[in-house]
Protein backbone atom coordinates (compact mmCIF):
# COMPACT_ATOMS: atom_id res chain seq x y z
CA UNK A 1 0.00 0.00 0.00
CA UNK A 2 1.33 3.14 -1.10
CA UNK A 3 2.37 5.78 1.83
CA UNK A 4 -0.62 8.42 0.69
CA UNK A 5 -3.35 5.67 1.13
CA UNK A 6 -2.11 5.00 4.42
CA UNK A 7 -2.01 8.60 5.27
CA UNK A 8 -5.40 8.69 3.42
CA UNK A 9 -6.67 5.40 5.54
CA UNK A 10 -5.34 6.91 9.23
CA UNK A 11 -6.85 10.43 8.11
CA UNK A 12 -10.52 8.15 8.06
CA UNK A 13 -10.31 6.61 10.97
CA UNK A 14 -8.85 9.59 12.72
CA UNK A 15 -12.26 11.43 11.26
CA UNK A 16 -14.39 8.49 12.76
CA UNK A 17 -12.94 9.21 15.81
CA UNK A 18 -13.60 12.68 16.32
CA UNK A 19 -17.29 12.07 14.52
CA UNK A 20 -17.82 9.82 17.19
CA UNK A 21 -16.66 12.27 20.26
CA UNK A 22 -19.04 14.73 18.41
CA UNK A 23 -21.60 12.98 19.77
CA UNK A 24 -20.34 11.91 23.43
CA UNK A 25 -23.02 13.39 25.98
CA UNK A 26 -20.24 15.31 27.91
CA UNK A 27 -17.58 17.85 26.17
CA UNK A 28 -14.48 17.59 25.24
CA UNK A 29 -11.04 19.53 24.22
CA UNK A 30 -8.05 17.69 23.48
CA UNK A 31 -4.94 19.44 23.64
CA UNK A 32 -1.52 18.54 22.16
CA UNK A 33 1.71 18.15 24.19
CA UNK A 34 2.68 21.56 22.89
CA UNK A 35 -0.09 22.67 25.16
CA UNK A 36 -1.84 23.41 21.71
CA UNK A 37 -5.80 22.80 21.00
CA UNK A 38 -6.56 19.16 18.58
CA UNK A 39 -9.71 18.92 18.62
CA UNK A 40 -12.73 20.25 20.33
CA UNK A 41 -16.54 18.34 20.09
CA UNK A 42 -19.99 19.72 19.51
CA UNK A 43 -21.12 18.70 22.35
CA UNK A 44 -19.14 21.54 24.35
CA UNK A 45 -19.96 24.04 21.81
CA UNK A 46 -23.59 23.73 22.42
CA UNK A 47 -23.22 24.00 26.09
CA UNK A 48 -20.47 26.00 27.28
CA UNK A 49 -20.23 29.48 25.80
CA UNK A 50 -16.76 29.85 26.13
CA UNK A 51 -13.80 30.56 23.37
CA UNK A 52 -12.61 27.32 21.81
CA UNK A 53 -10.93 27.08 18.96
CA UNK A 54 -8.31 24.57 17.26
CA UNK A 55 -4.75 25.89 17.19
CA UNK A 56 -5.21 28.07 20.35
CA UNK A 57 -3.18 27.46 22.97
CA UNK A 58 -4.02 26.12 26.29
CA UNK A 59 -2.65 29.45 28.08
CA UNK A 60 -4.78 31.61 25.94
CA UNK A 61 -7.79 29.52 26.69
CA UNK A 62 -7.71 29.46 30.31
CA UNK A 63 -7.23 33.82 30.10
CA UNK A 64 -10.39 33.92 28.13
CA UNK A 65 -12.13 31.74 30.62
CA UNK A 66 -10.73 33.29 33.35
CA UNK A 67 -12.57 36.75 32.28
CA UNK A 68 -15.20 35.58 30.43
CA UNK A 69 -17.38 35.85 33.23
CA UNK A 70 -19.79 32.52 32.01
CA UNK A 71 -19.06 30.86 35.49
CA UNK A 72 -18.09 31.30 39.08
CA UNK A 73 -14.47 30.68 39.56
CA UNK A 74 -13.27 29.62 43.24
CA UNK A 75 -11.16 32.35 43.37
CA UNK A 76 -9.70 35.71 41.89
CA UNK A 77 -9.73 35.29 38.18
CA UNK A 78 -6.11 35.96 38.06
CA UNK A 79 -4.72 33.58 40.53
CA UNK A 80 -7.42 30.96 39.01
CA UNK A 81 -6.04 31.39 35.88
CA UNK A 82 -1.95 31.58 37.58
CA UNK A 83 -3.34 27.93 39.08
CA UNK A 84 -4.95 26.68 35.78
CA UNK A 85 -1.70 27.36 33.76
CA UNK A 86 0.61 25.72 36.21
CA UNK A 87 -1.53 22.60 36.47
CA UNK A 88 -1.75 21.69 32.67
CA UNK A 89 -1.21 17.83 32.38
CA UNK A 90 -2.43 17.67 36.48
CA UNK A 91 -5.24 15.16 36.98
CA UNK A 92 -7.90 16.79 39.08
CA UNK A 93 -11.85 17.55 38.66
CA UNK A 94 -13.60 20.61 40.21
CA UNK A 95 -17.51 21.55 39.87
CA UNK A 96 -17.96 24.97 38.35
CA UNK A 97 -21.52 27.29 38.58
CA UNK A 98 -21.85 28.80 35.23
CA UNK A 99 -23.81 31.77 34.44
CA UNK A 100 -26.78 29.84 32.74
CA UNK A 101 -27.73 28.21 36.07
CA UNK A 102 -25.66 24.58 34.91
CA UNK A 103 -23.25 22.74 37.18
CA UNK A 104 -20.47 21.31 34.73
CA UNK A 105 -17.75 19.30 36.58
CA UNK A 106 -14.56 19.74 34.38
CA UNK A 107 -12.34 17.04 34.69
CA UNK A 108 -8.34 16.96 33.36
CA UNK A 109 -7.05 13.78 32.48
CA UNK A 110 -2.99 13.68 31.08
CA UNK A 111 -2.78 11.85 27.72
CA UNK A 112 0.08 9.39 27.36
CA UNK A 113 2.05 12.19 24.88
CA UNK A 114 2.42 15.19 26.89
CA UNK A 115 -1.21 16.26 26.19
CA UNK A 116 -4.21 16.75 28.39
CA UNK A 117 -7.74 16.13 27.66
CA UNK A 118 -10.27 17.96 29.79
CA UNK A 119 -14.09 17.53 30.23
CA UNK A 120 -16.88 19.29 30.70
CA UNK A 121 -19.92 16.96 32.39
CA UNK A 122 -23.30 18.60 33.20
CA UNK A 123 -24.14 17.69 36.81
CA UNK A 124 -26.86 19.96 37.55
CA UNK A 125 -29.74 17.71 38.08
CA UNK A 126 -27.49 15.81 40.39
CA UNK A 127 -26.29 18.42 42.20
CA UNK A 128 -29.55 20.02 42.60
CA UNK A 129 -30.86 16.32 43.59
CA UNK A 130 -27.88 16.40 46.42
CA UNK A 131 -28.85 19.58 47.63
CA UNK A 132 -32.20 18.43 48.14
CA UNK A 133 -31.29 15.85 49.99
CA UNK A 134 -29.01 17.67 52.09
CA UNK A 135 -31.72 19.70 52.87
CA UNK A 136 -33.99 16.86 54.05
CA UNK A 137 -31.38 15.31 55.82
CA UNK A 138 -31.30 18.80 57.87
CA UNK A 139 -34.65 18.60 58.10
CA UNK A 140 -35.26 15.13 59.26
CA UNK A 141 -32.19 15.60 62.36
CA UNK A 142 -34.33 18.59 62.91
CA UNK A 143 -37.36 16.95 63.46
CA UNK A 144 -35.75 14.28 65.22
CA UNK A 145 -34.01 16.34 67.68
CA UNK A 146 -37.53 18.47 68.26
CA UNK A 147 -39.33 15.21 68.71
CA UNK A 148 -36.60 13.44 70.85
CA UNK A 149 -36.66 16.92 73.32
CA UNK A 150 -40.23 16.64 73.08
CA UNK A 151 -40.64 13.09 74.36
CA UNK A 152 -37.66 13.95 77.19
CA UNK A 153 -40.39 16.67 78.49
CA UNK A 154 -43.29 14.85 78.06
CA UNK A 155 -41.79 11.46 79.88
CA UNK A 156 -40.28 14.08 82.73
CA UNK A 157 -44.36 15.86 83.26
CA UNK A 158 -45.71 12.37 82.53
CA UNK A 159 -44.07 11.02 85.53
CA UNK A 160 -44.62 13.90 88.52
CA UNK A 161 -48.01 13.28 88.55
CA UNK A 162 -47.82 9.37 88.29
CA UNK A 163 -44.94 9.17 91.41
CA UNK A 164 -47.17 11.83 93.41
CA UNK A 165 -50.11 9.17 92.28
CA UNK A 166 -48.09 6.29 93.19
CA UNK A 167 -47.06 7.97 97.01
CA UNK A 168 -51.00 8.97 97.46
CA UNK A 169 -52.13 5.36 96.70
CA UNK A 170 -49.70 3.95 99.23
CA UNK A 171 -50.51 6.19 101.90
CA UNK A 172 -53.98 5.97 101.27
CA UNK A 173 -53.99 2.50 101.99
CA UNK A 174 -52.55 2.78 105.33
CA UNK A 175 -54.50 6.10 106.54
CA UNK A 176 -56.70 5.44 109.14
CA UNK A 177 -58.80 8.52 109.64
CA UNK A 178 -61.51 9.31 106.92
CA UNK A 179 -60.55 13.52 106.43
CA UNK A 180 -57.05 12.73 105.42
CA UNK A 181 -58.04 9.74 103.46
CA UNK A 182 -60.43 12.14 101.58
CA UNK A 183 -57.82 14.81 101.37
CA UNK A 184 -55.55 12.22 99.94
CA UNK A 185 -57.84 11.48 97.23
CA UNK A 186 -58.34 15.12 96.39
CA UNK A 187 -54.86 14.98 95.48
CA UNK A 188 -55.28 11.88 93.48
CA UNK A 189 -57.64 13.39 91.35
CA UNK A 190 -55.69 16.10 91.12
CA UNK A 191 -53.04 14.26 89.64
CA UNK A 192 -55.27 12.33 87.28
CA UNK A 193 -56.76 15.43 85.38
CA UNK A 194 -52.91 16.64 84.97
CA UNK A 195 -51.91 13.74 83.47
CA UNK A 196 -55.42 13.37 81.13
CA UNK A 197 -54.84 17.42 80.34
CA UNK A 198 -51.22 16.57 78.92
CA UNK A 199 -52.54 13.43 77.15
CA UNK A 200 -54.93 14.99 75.40
CA UNK A 201 -52.33 18.27 74.57
CA UNK A 202 -50.00 15.36 73.44
CA UNK A 203 -52.62 14.10 71.39
CA UNK A 204 -53.72 17.59 69.97
CA UNK A 205 -49.73 17.99 69.06
CA UNK A 206 -49.90 14.39 67.80
CA UNK A 207 -52.91 15.29 64.86
CA UNK A 208 -51.35 18.48 64.00
CA UNK A 209 -47.60 17.08 63.42
CA UNK A 210 -49.39 14.48 61.13
CA UNK A 211 -51.51 16.72 59.41
CA UNK A 212 -54.33 14.82 60.35
CA UNK A 213 -56.76 17.92 61.22
CA UNK A 214 -57.82 20.26 58.42
CA UNK A 215 -59.43 23.35 59.36
CA UNK A 216 -63.04 23.78 58.11
CA UNK A 217 -63.83 27.92 57.19
CA UNK A 218 -67.00 28.85 58.01
CA UNK A 219 -68.75 32.50 58.93
CA UNK A 220 -70.02 33.00 62.57
CA UNK A 221 -71.05 34.87 65.15
CA UNK A 222 -67.89 35.56 67.47
CA UNK A 223 -70.81 36.05 70.43
CA UNK A 224 -71.78 32.84 70.30
CA UNK A 225 -68.18 31.04 70.42
CA UNK A 226 -67.43 33.84 73.60
CA UNK A 227 -70.59 32.87 75.55
CA UNK A 228 -69.25 29.07 75.50
CA UNK A 229 -65.99 30.33 76.53
CA UNK A 230 -68.04 32.52 79.35
CA UNK A 231 -69.40 29.10 80.65
CA UNK A 232 -66.45 27.49 80.89
CA UNK A 233 -64.31 29.49 82.60
CA UNK A 234 -66.48 32.17 84.95
CA UNK A 235 -66.18 29.16 88.10
CA UNK A 236 -62.60 29.10 87.74
CA UNK A 237 -62.22 32.76 87.53
CA UNK A 238 -64.65 33.57 90.25
CA UNK A 239 -63.22 30.92 92.91
CA UNK A 240 -60.02 33.36 92.46
CA UNK A 241 -62.09 36.34 92.52
CA UNK A 242 -61.18 37.74 89.12
CA UNK A 243 -63.40 39.74 87.26
CA UNK A 244 -63.78 37.76 83.70
CA UNK A 245 -65.57 39.80 80.60
CA UNK A 246 -66.20 39.22 77.59
CA UNK A 247 -67.18 42.09 74.96
CA UNK A 248 -68.54 40.53 71.96
CA UNK A 249 -68.36 42.34 68.30
CA UNK A 250 -71.26 42.45 65.77
CA UNK A 251 -70.56 40.74 62.18
CA UNK A 252 -69.28 38.11 61.64
CA UNK A 253 -65.68 35.90 61.63
CA UNK A 254 -64.37 33.19 58.93
CA UNK A 255 -62.48 30.98 60.24
CA UNK A 256 -62.73 27.17 61.96
CA UNK A 257 -64.84 28.11 64.95
CA UNK A 258 -63.52 25.06 66.90
CA UNK A 259 -60.00 25.24 66.43
CA UNK A 260 -60.23 28.81 67.35
CA UNK A 261 -62.15 28.14 70.27
CA UNK A 262 -59.07 26.10 71.28
CA UNK A 263 -56.39 28.82 70.88
CA UNK A 264 -59.10 31.44 73.03
CA UNK A 265 -59.25 29.00 75.81
CA UNK A 266 -55.69 28.10 75.90
CA UNK A 267 -55.42 32.13 76.32
CA UNK A 268 -57.82 31.95 78.71
CA UNK A 269 -56.86 29.66 81.06
CA UNK A 270 -53.50 31.45 80.92
CA UNK A 271 -54.60 34.57 82.19
CA UNK A 272 -56.87 33.15 84.57
CA UNK A 273 -53.77 30.92 85.52
CA UNK A 274 -51.33 33.93 86.37
CA UNK A 275 -53.31 36.35 87.32
CA UNK A 276 -53.84 36.85 90.60
CA UNK A 277 -55.86 40.66 91.31
CA UNK A 278 -58.25 42.29 88.91
CA UNK A 279 -59.27 40.21 85.90
CA UNK A 280 -59.54 39.25 82.50
CA UNK A 281 -60.89 41.01 79.42
CA UNK A 282 -61.69 39.04 76.11
CA UNK A 283 -62.69 42.11 73.18
CA UNK A 284 -61.54 43.08 69.63
CA UNK A 285 -60.34 45.71 67.23
CA UNK A 286 -60.92 45.53 63.67
CA UNK A 287 -57.67 45.97 61.71
CA UNK A 288 -59.12 46.76 58.13
CA UNK A 289 -60.25 43.27 56.87
CA UNK A 290 -59.62 41.50 59.78
CA UNK A 291 -60.46 40.96 63.23
CA UNK A 292 -57.82 41.40 66.66
CA UNK A 293 -59.19 38.97 69.33
CA UNK A 294 -57.52 40.22 72.21
CA UNK A 295 -57.19 38.37 75.33
CA UNK A 296 -56.27 41.45 78.49
CA UNK A 297 -55.37 40.31 81.80
CA UNK A 298 -53.77 41.80 84.90
CA UNK A 299 -51.55 39.31 85.85
CA UNK A 300 -48.21 39.16 86.39
CA UNK A 301 -46.85 39.61 82.45
CA UNK A 302 -44.16 37.64 80.78
CA UNK A 303 -40.03 39.39 80.52
CA UNK A 304 -38.99 39.84 77.44
CA UNK A 305 -36.48 37.09 77.48
CA UNK A 306 -39.38 34.83 77.78
CA UNK A 307 -42.31 36.32 74.95
CA UNK A 308 -40.49 34.18 72.52
CA UNK A 309 -39.91 30.90 73.93
CA UNK A 310 -43.35 30.76 75.70
CA UNK A 311 -44.35 29.49 72.40
CA UNK A 312 -42.34 26.65 72.80
CA UNK A 313 -43.11 23.21 74.04
CA UNK A 314 -43.39 22.40 77.97
CA UNK A 315 -41.48 25.71 78.51
CA UNK A 316 -42.20 27.70 81.27
CA UNK A 317 -40.62 30.70 82.77
CA UNK A 318 -38.23 30.40 85.86
CA UNK A 319 -40.71 32.45 88.06
CA UNK A 320 -43.40 29.95 86.71
CA UNK A 321 -41.53 26.63 87.23
CA UNK A 322 -40.59 27.94 91.27
CA UNK A 323 -43.98 28.66 92.46
CA UNK A 324 -45.38 25.31 90.90
CA UNK A 325 -47.88 26.31 88.70
CA UNK A 326 -50.16 23.08 87.04
CA UNK A 327 -49.52 24.71 83.20
CA UNK A 328 -47.84 21.99 81.22
CA UNK A 329 -46.24 24.15 78.69
CA UNK A 330 -47.86 23.17 75.93
CA UNK A 331 -51.29 25.30 75.47
CA UNK A 332 -49.23 28.48 73.92
CA UNK A 333 -47.42 26.01 72.00
CA UNK A 334 -50.85 24.50 70.37
CA UNK A 335 -52.03 27.59 69.84
CA UNK A 336 -49.03 28.71 68.11
CA UNK A 337 -49.25 25.13 65.91
CA UNK A 338 -53.01 26.03 65.21
CA UNK A 339 -52.32 29.48 64.74
CA UNK A 340 -49.93 28.58 61.87
CA UNK A 341 -52.23 25.90 60.42
CA UNK A 342 -55.08 28.81 60.02
CA UNK A 343 -52.32 31.22 59.00
CA UNK A 344 -53.66 33.56 61.91
CA UNK A 345 -51.11 36.08 63.00
CA UNK A 346 -51.09 35.66 67.06
CA UNK A 347 -49.14 38.44 69.00
CA UNK A 348 -47.94 38.82 72.61
CA UNK A 349 -47.50 42.50 74.54
CA UNK A 350 -46.50 42.36 77.75
CA UNK A 351 -45.33 44.23 80.80
CA UNK A 352 -43.88 43.01 83.96
CA UNK A 353 -46.12 43.55 86.87
CA UNK A 354 -49.51 45.04 84.58
CA UNK A 355 -50.03 42.05 82.91
CA UNK A 356 -50.31 40.92 79.24
CA UNK A 357 -52.25 40.77 76.14
CA UNK A 358 -52.48 38.08 73.86
CA UNK A 359 -53.67 38.51 70.68
CA UNK A 360 -55.03 36.52 67.16
CA UNK A 361 -56.08 38.20 64.12
CA UNK A 362 -58.68 36.51 61.47
CA UNK A 363 -60.66 37.10 58.81
CA UNK A 364 -64.04 38.94 58.74
CA UNK A 365 -67.11 36.88 57.36
CA UNK A 366 -69.88 37.34 55.61
CA UNK A 367 -73.00 37.54 57.40
CA UNK A 368 -75.13 36.66 54.99
CA UNK A 369 -72.69 32.92 55.10
CA UNK A 370 -72.55 32.69 58.72
CA UNK A 371 -74.43 29.46 60.66
CA UNK A 372 -75.91 31.30 63.08
CA UNK A 373 -76.76 29.04 66.07
CA UNK A 374 -74.62 26.20 64.49
CA UNK A 375 -73.65 24.50 68.35
CA UNK A 376 -70.60 21.93 68.37
CA UNK A 377 -68.84 21.21 71.33
CA UNK A 378 -69.37 20.53 75.03
CA UNK A 379 -69.37 23.14 77.81
CA UNK A 380 -69.16 22.40 81.54
CA UNK A 381 -72.71 22.66 83.06
CA UNK A 382 -74.30 21.87 86.40
CA UNK A 383 -75.76 18.60 88.04
CA UNK A 384 -78.46 17.41 89.54
CA UNK A 385 -80.94 16.98 86.49
CA UNK A 386 -80.90 13.54 85.64
CA UNK A 387 -82.23 11.88 88.46
CA UNK A 388 -84.11 8.47 87.16
CA UNK A 389 -83.04 9.13 84.05
CA UNK A 390 -83.52 5.80 82.48
CA UNK A 391 -80.03 4.79 80.79
CA UNK A 392 -78.60 1.83 78.41
CA UNK A 393 -75.03 2.05 78.99
CA UNK A 394 -72.99 -0.81 76.37
CA UNK A 395 -69.33 -1.27 77.87
CA UNK A 396 -67.74 -4.71 76.67
CA UNK A 397 -64.98 -3.67 79.08
CA UNK A 398 -65.92 -4.79 82.76
CA UNK A 399 -63.83 -2.17 84.67
CA UNK A 400 -64.87 0.73 82.49
CA UNK A 401 -68.50 -0.60 82.22
CA UNK A 402 -68.28 -0.71 86.32
CA UNK A 403 -66.50 2.73 86.76
CA UNK A 404 -69.43 4.53 84.24
CA UNK A 405 -71.70 2.70 85.90
CA UNK A 406 -70.92 4.25 89.51
CA UNK A 407 -70.27 7.57 88.11
CA UNK A 408 -73.89 7.97 86.10
CA UNK A 409 -75.27 6.55 89.33
CA UNK A 410 -73.98 9.39 91.20
CA UNK A 411 -75.81 11.83 89.18
CA UNK A 412 -78.58 10.20 90.35
CA UNK A 413 -78.98 7.97 86.45
CA UNK A 414 -81.03 5.15 86.37
CA UNK A 415 -78.37 2.79 84.56
CA UNK A 416 -78.72 -0.48 83.10
CA UNK A 417 -75.57 -2.02 81.92
CA UNK A 418 -74.83 -4.26 79.66
CA UNK A 419 -71.72 -5.56 77.74
CA UNK A 420 -73.26 -6.32 74.19
CA UNK A 421 -75.87 -5.25 71.77
CA UNK A 422 -77.96 -8.69 72.62
CA UNK A 423 -77.86 -7.60 76.28
CA UNK A 424 -78.82 -4.28 75.86
CA UNK A 425 -81.86 -5.35 73.81
CA UNK A 426 -82.68 -7.88 76.35
CA UNK A 427 -82.78 -4.99 78.73
CA UNK A 428 -85.92 -3.41 76.52
CA UNK A 429 -87.56 -6.09 75.82
CA UNK A 430 -87.63 -6.67 79.57
CA UNK A 431 -89.39 -3.34 80.01
CA UNK A 432 -86.33 -0.72 80.08
CA UNK A 433 -87.32 2.46 78.34
CA UNK A 434 -84.20 4.49 77.85
CA UNK A 435 -84.19 7.63 77.41
CA UNK A 436 -80.32 7.60 76.71
CA UNK A 437 -77.86 5.29 74.83
CA UNK A 438 -74.51 5.55 76.03
CA UNK A 439 -72.54 2.88 73.92
CA UNK A 440 -68.91 2.26 73.97
CA UNK A 441 -67.62 2.02 69.60
CA UNK A 442 -64.90 -0.67 69.59
CA UNK A 443 -67.04 -3.09 71.00
CA UNK A 444 -66.17 -7.20 70.42
CA UNK A 445 -68.10 -7.89 67.61
CA UNK A 446 -70.20 -4.69 66.35
CA UNK A 447 -69.57 -1.12 66.13
CA UNK A 448 -71.54 1.33 68.93
CA UNK A 449 -72.90 2.78 66.17
CA UNK A 450 -74.42 -0.76 65.11
CA UNK A 451 -75.49 -1.41 68.60
CA UNK A 452 -77.62 2.17 69.25
CA UNK A 453 -79.17 1.43 65.67
CA UNK A 454 -80.38 -2.26 66.68
CA UNK A 455 -81.42 -0.84 70.47
CA UNK A 456 -83.69 1.72 68.62
CA UNK A 457 -84.68 -0.54 66.55
CA UNK A 458 -85.89 -2.91 69.65
CA UNK A 459 -87.14 0.29 70.93
CA UNK A 460 -89.21 1.27 68.51
CA UNK A 461 -87.79 4.93 68.55
CA UNK A 462 -84.99 7.04 67.53
CA UNK A 463 -84.11 7.79 71.55
CA UNK A 464 -80.63 10.06 71.81
CA UNK A 465 -77.53 8.12 71.99
CA UNK A 466 -74.08 8.92 71.80
CA UNK A 467 -70.76 7.42 71.43
CA UNK A 468 -67.55 7.13 73.95
CA UNK A 469 -64.44 6.03 72.07
CA UNK A 470 -60.55 5.44 72.64
CA UNK A 471 -59.85 5.54 69.14
CA UNK A 472 -58.79 9.01 68.45
CA UNK A 473 -58.31 8.48 64.26
CA UNK A 474 -60.44 11.38 62.42
CA UNK A 475 -61.28 9.05 59.98
CA UNK A 476 -63.62 7.14 62.89
CA UNK A 477 -64.63 10.22 64.46
CA UNK A 478 -65.94 11.62 61.16
CA UNK A 479 -67.90 8.12 60.48
CA UNK A 480 -69.50 8.19 63.68
CA UNK A 481 -70.34 12.08 63.26
CA UNK A 482 -71.68 11.34 59.82
CA UNK A 483 -73.99 8.31 61.54
CA UNK A 484 -75.65 11.49 63.46
CA UNK A 485 -73.87 10.56 66.51
CA UNK A 486 -72.00 12.66 68.97
CA UNK A 487 -68.99 11.61 70.31
CA UNK A 488 -66.38 11.66 73.08
CA UNK A 489 -62.74 10.54 73.65
CA UNK A 490 -61.59 8.18 75.89
CA UNK A 491 -60.18 9.83 78.13
CA UNK A 492 -64.27 10.84 78.90
CA UNK A 493 -64.16 13.80 81.20
CA UNK A 494 -67.29 14.00 83.71
CA UNK A 495 -67.81 17.36 82.96
CA UNK A 496 -67.90 16.99 79.10
CA UNK A 497 -70.09 14.14 79.83
CA UNK A 498 -72.52 15.79 81.99
CA UNK A 499 -72.59 18.88 79.27
CA UNK A 500 -73.25 15.97 76.49
CA UNK A 501 -76.00 14.27 78.48
CA UNK A 502 -77.44 17.24 78.93
CA UNK A 503 -78.19 18.63 75.59
CA UNK A 504 -79.25 15.41 74.41
CA UNK A 505 -81.87 15.23 76.69
CA UNK A 506 -82.70 18.44 77.62
CA UNK A 507 -81.37 20.76 74.74
CA UNK A 508 -81.22 18.90 71.66
CA UNK A 509 -80.52 21.26 69.30
CA UNK A 510 -77.54 22.08 71.03
CA UNK A 511 -76.00 18.87 69.76
CA UNK A 512 -76.31 19.06 66.41
CA UNK A 513 -72.82 18.70 64.32
CA UNK A 514 -70.37 20.28 62.99
CA UNK A 515 -68.81 17.61 60.95
CA UNK A 516 -65.61 17.66 63.25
Amino acid sequence: MADTDRAAGADDRLAAIWAGLDVAPNGILVWGEDRRLLYVNDRFRKTCDLPASVGMTYDAFVSAMARSHECFLPCEPDAWEREEIADFGVEKQRDYLFATGAVMQVTHAASRVGGMTVTFTDVTAIKRNETALQLAKEAAEATDEAKSRFLRAANHDLRQPLASLKILIYNCIREPVEEHRSDMLHAMGVAVSIMEDLLGALLQIGQLDAGRIQPRITSFQLSQLFERLDIQFRHQAEEKALRLKFVAPRGTIATDRALLERILSNFVANAIRFTEVGGVVVGCRREGKNLRIEVVDTGRGVRPQDRERVFDEFYRATEERRMQKNGLGLGLNIVKRLAELLEHPVRLRSEVGKGSIFSVTVPLGNIWHSEAGREVEISEAVAGEFVGTPVILVEDDDILRETMTQLLRRWGIDVHAAADESEAIRLVEGGVVPQLIVADYNLKTRTGVDVVEGVRQAIGAATPAMIVTADAEPRVLEGIRAAGLPVLVKPVSPPRLRVLMHNLLFEPSLTKLSGR
